[in-house]
């Protein structure tokens, strides 16, 4: 188990049971859909098609711009 989920899951301990079972079942769910696809909405699917074709026209980003593009954002 993750040092995350180990201390995620700690968090939850400390909530009322109605809201651990409300947690639990997001968990499960999430954990029975992982091999579902995924329903995208008309606005995703629009962007996602937009990102590949930058890619296929070159303008992608390269790794180092994206490397400095996350730690502009702290991550």
């Amino acid at each position: 188990m993750t040092k995350l989920l180990e201390r995620a899951i700690a968090e939850l301990k400390k909530l009322p049971e109605n809201e651990q079972d409300a947690a639990a079942e997001l968990v499960l769910n999430l954990v029975a859909r992982r091999d579902e696809p995924i329903e995208l909405d008309d606005e995703t699917r629009m962007a996602v098609k937009e990102g590949l074709a930058q890619i296929e026209r070159g303008e992608a980003l390269s790794q180092e711009e994206m490397d400095a593009f996350f730690r502009r954002l702290g991550v």
